[in-house]
């Protein structure tokens, strides 16, 4: 299933040079394909604030996340993967929906800099596994160089 899904990514990916259509094209494909994810996005990083970008999932009022503040924060400002398997138990968690019992989040980095993330939120507990990790990752990793062009191309 993740290898399938990865694939589909890199196809998006590759056949969409917008930034936007192809960030779009990825949190569409994670959610359809994979079905603990309840909740899909994807933040930029503009200054020192994540930004919501493209979603799939309920609205959510975290539009503007300071670096440092909440998971997602956290994961930009440590540039690391961050998986939390109760996000009641997790004092960082910035609440979005009741229903979320569990996230990760996956910075996009290219050459050490943080250009956003991929943030999944799962309405079961302990969703994410090794697996969802090394997918969102590979996923990051291939997204960058597309971002990477999309923000020179608008700065």
């Amino acid at each position: 299933m993740h290898h399938e899904t990865l694939k589909k990514i890199a196809a998006v990916i590759t056949a969409e040079p917008d930034p936007t259509r192809a960030m779009e094209g990825v949190v569409r494909t994670l959610e359809a394909d994979m079905a603990h994810y309840t909740w899909v996005g994807i933040y930029l990083l503009d200054g020192n604030e994540l930004v919501l970008g493209p979603f799939v999932g309920k609205p959510s009022p975290h539009t503007r996340i300071p670096l440092g503040r909440g998971i997602c924060g956290a994961a930009a400002a440590e540039k690391a993967t961050i998986v939390v398997d109760d996000v009641n138990a997790d004092p960082r968690y910035l609440a979005c929906s009741l229903e979320t019992r569990s996230e990760i989040v996956v910075p996009i980095m290219l050459d050490g800099d943080v250009l956003g993330e991929i943030d999944i939120d799962s309405d079961r507990p302990a969703a994410f596994g090794p697996d969802d990790r090394a997918l969102l990752e590979q996923v990051a990793e291939r997204l960058a160089p597309t971002l990477r062009m999309g923000l020179r191309a608008n700065g």
